[in-house]
């Protein structure tokens, strides 16, 4: 005999979605509410990202088009998944759960550790890493989790014959929160690694870091949350499994509207903003020597040698030339002198001269 649908559904809706309908139980129509909303943001970020990409200006701001873009493609398949948890636990919704979960957050949380890690070489004034360099490091962090998720869903559960609502509700969620490990790691380095965006020369990087670094921080704090309700707190409170799949996609939908106004929002505000010179070190700044010792005061050895042979003792008569010390100095001979004489004042013969007469 079919159950009866409760207030708010359809008699010819299955009893696995009456969630999405139930007004008396309205935590799954706020929640799929708010999925809803998140994805059409994220959609029209994706959209937004790709209508900006030929206005922005810096090269290294560019390069993280891609990484952009994987990160909103993980909040979009995070919001969506919400409804797999709304939805009752089934055949069909139990491997999309298990499977997902982690490799939708691993690969959010790989986009963020890949952009801390280029953060941490422009903030010393190093040179960025490209895109494709950025693409490869964050799918292949992703890659460890998909492979983690294959191993349980299909080696553990298909060769064994388990169906995951055969299972008790203990070691569903011991075996959900233990297939999430990874993601815990991703999540920790994320969050260390932002914090050393903060230590540099160039303060113009710090504040995309400050982003990952919040972002991080808050999604810590949901984690922490709800894996201790789901192990702790529904057990004590008598609420297990009802409060599991509501806390699960609380997390869910909490997790992905951080991603959104805590990294996106923040990061599309200085996507377009022009190339800041004071952010980059100078173009000739590889060539300087970096290990010279900056000393105030410090004579050159030249001098210093020239002084040994023309100081105080020294009897002989070599010239000092200030500016020319890296020549080769030369014992000049006295200086002779070259000046025109003066003219000398001419005497006429004729100064004695009487006019004939002659001395009596």
């Amino acid at each position: 005999m079919a159950s009866t649908p409760p207030p708010g559904c359809n008699k010819n809706i299955d009893s696995d979605y009456y969630l999405l309908c139930d007004t008396e139980q309205a935590w799954g129509i706020v929640l799929e509410t708010l999925a809803t909303a998140g994805v059409i943001v994220t959609i029209s970020f994706m959209l937004l990202l790709l209508i900006f990409t030929g206005k922005v200006q810096d090269s290294t701001k560019r390069s993280m088009i891609p990484i952009y873009f994987l990160f909103l493609l993980g909040t979009l398949g995070i919001f969506s998944l919400t409804f797999a948890f709304i939805i009752k636990l089934n055949v069909r919704t139990g491997p999309t759960r298990f499977f997902l979960f982690g490799v939708l957050f691993a690969l959010c949380f790989s986009c963020l550790l890949t952009h801390a890690f280029n953060l941490v070489k422009l903030v010393r004034g190093k040179a960025p890493f490209c895109y494709l360099v950025l693409l490869v490091i964050a799918i292949s962090l992703t890659v460890v989790q998909i492979i983690i998720a294959i191993v349980y869903v299909v080696v553990t559960v298909a060769r064994q014959n388990m169906n995951f609502t055969q299972m008790s509700p203990e070691q569903r969620n011991m075996d959900f929160v233990m297939l999430l490990i990874y993601v815990l790691l991703l999540m920790a380095l994320t969050f260390l690694v932002s914090m050393f965006t903060f230590c540099g020369t160039y303060k113009g990087w710090k504040r995309h870091g400050a982003h990952i670094y919040v972002t991080g921080l808050f999604s810590i704090a949901i984690w922490v949350v709800w894996i201790t309700m789901l192990m702790r707190g529904n057990p004590e409170l008598k609420k297990q499994p009802i409060w599991d799949d509501p806390v699960i996609s609380i997390a869910l939908v909490s997790n992905g509207w951080v991603f959104l106004m805590m990294y996106m929002v923040p990061e599309f505000c200085f996507f377009t903003s022009p190339r800041n010179p004071e952010d980059y070190p100078p173009e000739n700044y590889s060539c300087q020597p970096k290990l010279m010792k900056q000393s105030f005061g410090m004579e050159n050895q030249a001098y210093i040698k020239e002084e040994t042979t023309t100081g105080p003792g020294y009897n002989g008569d070599t010239r000092y030339v200030p500016h020319s010390a890296h020549f080769q100095m030369e014992s000049l001979k006295p200086q002779q002198e070259f000046s025109i004489p003066r003219p000398k004042t001419w005497v006429s013969p004729y100064k004695n001269y009487t006019g004939g007469q002659g001395t009596k």
